[in-house]
């Protein structure tokens, strides 16, 4: 399937509602990139990801990537360096554990949404929102046909 029409318009807009959302309340920036396939380790595909959208180049490192390989079903949840420098081992295994959840019921914008959701929760308490803050990246979701 076409990674671009792996959602519906609705659903896309239901996705980038809630990472909107998520935003208001943390200066962090959330993305959700949807690919076709994952050969390899999802994570290390998901940070390659990661830097191509340039993600790495917020002013606080404060960036984080759900990615999804809609083909390959496989899924991951990346931060920059500034959140990965002072949270937890493991910080992201709720997220993850909450999107398989949905998804395996065939919920993927409803796992992709609540997984925004909750990054958002998690990263208040690190990198609360501020008056001037500055939307650094696009909220919308990012497509890629076979994105080696």
């Amino acid at each position: 399937m076409k990674p671009d029409k792996f959602l519906t318009a609705e659903q896309q807009e239901t996705v980038v509602a809630a990472v909107r959302l998520a935003e208001k309340g943390t200066s962090g920036e959330i993305r959700v990139h949807i690919e076709g396939e994952c050969s390899g380790d999802p994570v290390k595909r998901a940070e390659k990801v990661f830097f191509r959208l340039g993600m790495h180049r917020t002013k606080l490192r404060n960036g984080v990537l759900i990615y999804l390989a809609c083909n390959t079903r496989t899924f991951a949840i990346v931060g920059d360096k500034g959140i990965n420098d002072i949270v937890p081992d493991g910080f992201w295994g709720d997220v993850a554990d909450a999107m398989e959840t949905e998804f395996r019921k065939g919920l993927f914008a409803e796992g992709l949404a609540a997984a925004a959701e909750m990054v958002g929760e998690k990263l208040k308490g690190f990198f609360p929102y501020q008056d001037d803050d500055v939307n650094e990246l696009p909220d919308e979701i990012s497509f890629a046909e076979n994105d080696r």
